[in-house]
């Protein structure tokens, strides 16, 4: 099987370097627990074939790390029971998104349906925040890691001092924490429970997904993205913008990209977080559809 060995773990990259729709995934060969199954189809199948899997992990909700869940369709899976709704049908998938926009409702439904395999799945049982797990010659503790999704998990394997921290992935873009239950100040205090943690192997969801040393830096940047969009849309808001105007400075991506269903609903849903949050904080006021920095 494709991957590396790391002790206990394999670790299997992503297609894509794990970049979205993909993710890397975690098989722990001892106990034949398979976690996030989205990084390679024909590797996972080839697991499925042997029947090593016999139990399927979940970090959190999202589409691009369960993609493959469907090749394990007799296998038992396990997630936070706070990420589970999302799990039980399209529409409320799409509403935990909190997906508005009917047109981009249509193409994230087919999206979902047809890309990765979506279907309502009801999990063998739910994780418990640090709940401590005996695989035998390892044991395994559950590590809340709220913000990106309200449930959102980290699994620390004590013995290997390994950490696997799902999409807390230190990748150059930063952290997402667009939908419905986001939270960047649980963001920012995952990211920060997650630093604290004596691992000597870090692995992620994406892109790179293996770290060894320090990554001191590496945590520093991808936190100080959210300070970054923060103060580029604190710029923006020197003079009164409304909602649109902030989306179309692209402070998140760059510049326009297409899909847009994909690309600007994901701008909206971080800028929206930004300015609620900046609101609350009393640092900007909302004259009724306009935003500005507060005089």
């Amino acid at each position: 099987m494709v991957g590396q060995t790391l002790g206990p773990l394999r670790f299997i990259p992503g297609k894509n370097r794990g970049r979205y729709p993909y993710c890397n995934s975690v098989y722990i060969e001892e106990a034949g627990i398979l976690i996030d199954p989205a990084s390679d189809r024909q590797i996972l199948s080839e697991l499925r074939d042997t029947h090593a899997v016999r139990e399927i992990w979940l970090s959190h909700w999202h589409e691009d790390h369960f993609r493959h869940l469907d090749l394990f369709e007799d296998v038992p899976f396990r997630i936070s029971e706070r990420d589970h709704p999302p799990l039980t049908g399209i529409e409320t998938f799409l509403d935990w998104y909190a997906m508005e926009n009917p047109e981009y409702r249509a193409f994230w439904a087919a999206m979902v349906r047809d890309q990765f395999h979506f279907r309502a799945r009801k999990p063998a049982g739910f994780f418990q925040d640090r709940e401590i797990i005996d695989l035998g010659s390892l044991t395994v503790e559950v590590v809340p890691t709220p913000g990106h999704t309200p449930g959102h998990l980290a699994f620390y394997f004590r013995e290997s001092r390994i950490l696997f921290m799902g999409d807390y992935d230190l990748t150059p873009f930063g952290p997402w924490y667009g939908d419905l239950l986001s939270d960047i100040d649980q963001t920012i205090e995952s990211i920060h429970r997650l630093k604290a943690i004596p691992a000597e192997i870090r692995l992620t969801g994406h892109e790179t997904g293996l770290f060894s040393g320090s990554v001191e830096k590496l945590w520093d940047d991808y936190e100080n993205v959210i300070y970054e969009r923060n103060r580029k849309l604190l710029n923006l808001l020197a003079s009164p913008k409304t909602l649109d105007e902030v989306v179309s400075a692209w402070i998140v991506y760059g510049r326009p990209r297409e899909p847009e269903a994909f690309f600007e609903f994901g701008e909206r849903a971080i800028m929206k977080k930004h300015l609620d949050r900046l609101v609350k904080k009393g640092r900007i006021d909302q004259n009724r559809e306009k935003f500005q920095i507060k005089n």
